[in-house]
């Protein structure tokens, strides 16, 4: 096989949709386990809505995720006029016409049978105009529009994801090349730049998959080589419909700003509508090159989980080592702790956080929130928690586990477990009668890493101190 050449071709009029960072990634993938090229093309063609501001957000979060291109970046814009010389070829060849139908008009035939409940195809009115009455409009000055001449059959080809397709010529028409305003279509412009860019394997959303039979017949009537295709299947929200703005967060920017590691990023995009072809989901991104493939690639469309997501994240940051996770939250902890005036950890005492909260911790920057009761005394306590295991002897138990914690000499976690397995069995009740309402007092939640490890870090006097604070505070509530 020829070296493979692959391209991402985002138009640059917004940001880096996590669906086109998608397509980005499997094009990506493909070239890297084929030891081929990924080219990036800017379609920006349409200069009204295309700006640098957006080919920079492209860019920045291409580089992010560590997407690195082989070649300079290709501006569609700058090859309008070899876009021109196709349609000429395509004119010249008698592989298309002149259409000088109104548009005025071609829109009311349409609108007459859509309303039919009809498909529309252009009637084929010029299809059939001899040189000279070409030659006498033109010569009039008529405006026109060139169309593809479309042969009787079929086109089929085999998609590298969907197996193969076959779209039967009746249900197209003679779609248009040129506007009448002199400027290529899109078809054109895509067939042109591929064959220019020496593109052997077009992978892209499967919302194009309606665009592939008029791109095969245009390389077809140039002789051309037709390249591969590829066509993923979309990203969907949480309702099964396509992924947008609507369903939160759509950038990668928004993502990584968030707190999303960038390898985050790339593990989770792959996995939306791919498969290692085992049970691993927390992949390297040499990992995700040495398994991609398209046979495990599903045609069915991928729903992005949020807390998959977020999961997933908490995975890469566990597999970090312990100081790089340190360094990471450092800087958050200690904005938190100066806007609440408390004293803020070394890296001693935040190591120790880090151990101790392990695969918890979803986002640097969510990091205090999670570890905020190691700086700050709870002021509030989880209501639901309260109404659940706050009971008319909880005050009681939790004084007398208090006391037997005052008589600890080696305050540890192991003398801690053995405290309260001791004071649960003189109450003669359930061990989980004091741990329940014990975290509500120390941390004013219901959930937290192992209680007895959080009363180590917290230390004796303070652990006793919010323990009777909890205990008076709930009580009068």
């Amino acid at each position: 096989m020829s070296e493979v050449r692959v391209r991402f071709a985002p138009s640059p009029t917004g940001y880096l949709h996590v669906g086109g960072a998608r397509t980005a990634l499997f094009n990506w993938l493909y070239a890297r386990h084929n030891n081929g090229k990924f080219l990036l093309r800017i379609e920006d063609t349409d200069r009204k809505r295309s700006t640098e501001d957006a080919v920079r957000v492209i860019f920045t979060g291409l580089k992010q995720l560590g997407l690195d291109w082989d070649e300079e970046p290709l501006y569609q814009s700058t090859r309008i006029e070899q876009h021109r010389d196709i349609v000429n070829r395509l004119l010249d060849s008698g592989s298309a016409y002149r259409c000088f139908c109104e548009s005025e008009n071609l829109a009311r035939q349409r609108g007459e049978q859509e309303k039919r409940g009809k498909f529309y195809r252009y009637p084929g009115t010029c299809r059939s105009l001899t040189n000279s009455e070409v030659a006498e409009r033109l010569k009039k000055g008529q405006q026109y529009a060139v169309r593809f001449k479309l042969p009787p059959g079929r086109t089929k080809f085999n998609d590298m994801v969907h197996g193969d397709i076959v779209v039967q010529h009746d249900e197209l028409d003679d779609f248009i090349i040129l506007r009448q305003n002199g400027t290529p279509v899109y078809q054109v412009a895509v067939v042109a730049d591929d064959s220019y860019m020496g593109i052997t394997h077009v992978i892209r959303g499967d919302d194009h998959i309606s665009n592939t039979p008029k791109q095969i017949l245009l390389y077809q009537a140039l002789g051309l080589p037709v390249p591969e295709f590829a066509h993923v299947p979309l990203i969907l929200g949480a309702d099964k419909k396509r992924l947008s703005k609507r369903h939160g967060a759509a950038s990668v920017t928004e993502y990584t700003e968030s707190g999303i590691l960038p390898e985050t990023m790339l593990n989770f995009l792959a996995l939306l509508g791919w498969s290692p072809g085992d049970d691993r989901e927390i992949l390297t991104q040499q990992e995700m090159i040495d398994a991609f493939n398209f046979k495990r690639i599903t045609p069915k469309g991928a729903v992005f989980d949020e807390t998959k997501l977020q999961w997933m994240n908490a995975k890469h940051i566990f597999a970090m080592p312990a100081l790089k996770i340190w360094q990471n939250i450092q800087p958050h902890l200690a904005e938190y702790c100066r806007q609440n005036n408390a004293a803020p950890p070394d890296e001693s005492f935040g190591l120790r956080l880090v151990k101790l909260f392990g695969d918890r911790i979803q986002s640097f920057r969510e990091a205090p929130d999670l570890m905020s009761y190691f700086f700050v005394d709870p002021t509030n306590w989880d209501e639901k928690g309260i109404k659940k295991h706050w009971k008319s002897d909880t005050p009681e138990h939790l004084q007398l586990l208090s006391r037997h914690f005052q008589d600890i000499d080696k305050w540890g976690a192991e003398q801690l477990e053995l405290c309260v397995d001791n004071t649960a069995e003189e109450l003669e009740i359930k061990r989980a009668k004091l741990i329940h309402p014990l975290r509500l007092v120390l941390t004013g939640r219901t959930h937290s890493p192992g209680i007895f490890e959080v009363m180590e870090l917290l230390g004796k006097d303070l652990s006793i101190k919010r323990i009777n604070t909890g205990v008076e505070w709930i009580s009068i509530k």
